[in-house]
């Protein structure tokens, strides 16, 4: 990118807007997965027409454009893999509206999705997806990579409450897909193409997403057992007996440790894993939901049932929770960090599985997630300054995902596939199918200058 570009780029977004600076730059050029490559600009565009004047520039000089939320990705998805300029969509952080008798809300990209759950909250309403970087990623993040979280059990994951959105493909053109309307079978459903689409084939600068009444109730239950085994297999069990969580998280031993100094009370000696689980709804369905669960448990050997009994509780054990992930780094100085998902009834099969690999390799390799929807991250501890654990991290991922698959399951339940998995996408998906998703990423981004190098193998991009 030379010069030229650089002041024709600062001219559409504003002074103060672009920089080049290195430090800045520096900022920008990694996420979640620690991979860094650093852009050659940064660019602050405040609406979709400077989004999209933008992109008729990066067509006509042919350099690479990687938008980017709040950077929590765990695949790379957000890094300039080659270069040229990221468009960070921070300004673009307006509510625009919030249509409570239609339980719609209209944003931008750039909004905090805990900032969208807290104005909707003052509606009698709420947005569900909540991944746990929710008090820091944005709304526009989120669909690029489909986010889920621990409400997904219940409630579904964000492609489920995007109903419409408008882009910027890699021409500048501006596109709209979906409506504000419950139905709408008008064309194609480009709404589900964009999203989890990683930002490889257009720049979303609107959604419109689907919100719903505020649950009048709920309660918190954290269950602990001496066996591993019994409780991962009791997600199934649960989830089969007419009993339908808001949330159903899972934690091994290890995680168990690394958050234990957050809790007032730990869990026993012995214990093995514990379930968080969540009940919400009417009072009379959740008091019903209680005694059905709790009779369950009361029967199951090992474990052991506690209801939480303020909110003060209820918030300390999700602090645990969302801590697990940073945590971790107290066990090693570096992680391989995976997510991938298989049938609920196949969680106990991945799960010794990880233990198996853990023994074998001399690693540790720690479970946690959300197990209600069989969405398991998986974390690989190691150091990577040491070439033989690196070899060793590196051989456990692939044998992870090979695992996965052979398990029905797939390579990635929330985290996209970026630039950390793209190597593995053909464990999953055959030849014809990768070709058809090359071909539409070719037909919408001819040059491939929307954040090249992600999802497909490099040999494929």
């Amino acid at each position: 990118m030379n010069p030229i570009i650089i002041k024709k780029i600062a001219a559409i977004v504003g002074p103060g807007f672009c920089t080049t600076r290195r430090e800045d730059l520096h900022c920008y050029s990694f996420d979640g997965a620690g991979k860094i490559f650093l852009p050659e600009a940064v660019a602050f565009p405040a609406a979709t027409t400077e989004v999209a004047a933008i992109m008729r520039l990066a067509s006509e000089y042919g350099f690479p454009v990687v938008p980017r939320g709040a950077g929590t990705g765990m695949t790379g998805g957000s890094v300039p893999a080659r270069g040229g300029l990221v468009l960070a969509l921070s300004r673009m952080n307006r509510i625009v509206e919030i249509d409570a008798a239609n339980q719609i809300a209209i944003v931008e990209p750039g909004v905090i999705t805990g900032d969208l759950q807290k104005a909707v909250r003052q509606f009698g309403l709420f947005y569900p997806p909540d991944p746990a970087s929710l008090k820091f990623c944005t709304i526009g993040g989120n669909a690029a990579e489909c986010a889920g979280g621990p409400s997904a059990v219940k409630y579904g994951v964000t492609k489920d409450f995007v109903i419409g959105l408008e882009a910027v493909l890699a021409s500048g053109d501006i596109v709209t897909a979906g409506t504000r309307t419950e139905k709408g079978v008008t064309g194609y459903d480009l709404t589900r193409l964009f999203i989890g689409s990683e930002g490889t084939l257009g720049i979303i600068t609107r959604l419109i997403l689907r919100l719903l009444p505020l649950p009048e109730h709920k309660e918190t239950f954290l269950v602990t057992s001496t066996s591993l085994a019994r409780t991962t297999a009791l997600v199934a069990k649960i989830l089969n007996s007419n009993i339908r969580p808001c949330t159903l998280e899972y934690m091994d031993r290890t995680a168990i440790r690394v958050v234990t100094d957050r809790l007032s009370a730990p869990p026993p000696p012995g214990t093995e894993a514990l379930l968080l689980i969540e009940l919400d709804g009417d009072r009379q369905t959740v008091d019903h939901q209680t005694v059905r669960l709790k009779t369950l448990l009361a029967a199951e050997p090992d474990c052991r049932c506690h209801h939480a009994a303020s909110q003060a509780e209820v918030d300390e054990l999700w602090q645990a929770r969302r801590s697990i992930s940073p945590a971790t780094f107290n066990l090693s100085p570096h992680k391989i960090s995976e997510d991938v998902a298989v049938p609920r009834t196949r969680i106990p099969d991945l799960v010794a599985f990880t233990e198996q690999l853990s023994a074998e390799l001399g690693l540790t390799i720690l479970t946690f997630g959300h197990a209600g929807d069989g969405n398991i991250h998986v974390n690989i501890m190691l150091d990577k300054d040491d070439p033989e654990q690196l070899r060793r991290g590196e051989s456990a991922k692939d044998r992870l995902f090979r695992q996965a698959i052979a398990l029905g399951g797939t390579l990635s339940g929330e985290h996209g596939i970026g630039l950390s998995k793209a190597p593995f996408l053909s464990l999953e998906l055959n030849e014809a199918t990768i070709k058809l998703m090359q071909d539409l990423k070719h037909l919408l981004d001819p040059q491939n200058i929307l954040n090249p190098g992600k999802i497909f193998p490099q040999k494929n991009a």
